[in-house]
């Protein structure tokens, strides 16, 4: 697991209580605040998913040789 991973589900479940919170207290900003650091942490895991299966991939091609 790698940095952008780690970090990209902790901006999700941060969003997700961001959004919980602003529709508790009916507040609208605070909600879609919470729906963007979900996304972006979606995107960074993403991401970071991403760099890993990259790396695993390269790492087997190098096994083989």
């Amino acid at each position: 697991m790698n940095k952008d991973q780690v970090e990209g589900r902790l901006d999700q479940a941060k969003g997700k209580i961001k959004e919980f919170a602003g529709k508790v207290v009916d507040n609208d900003r605070l909600e879609a605040e919470g729906k963007a650091d979900r996304i972006e942490g979606k995107v960074q895991a993403g991401f970071g998913d991403s760099k890993e299966a990259v790396k695993d991939k390269a790492k087997a091609v190098i096994d083989k040789i």
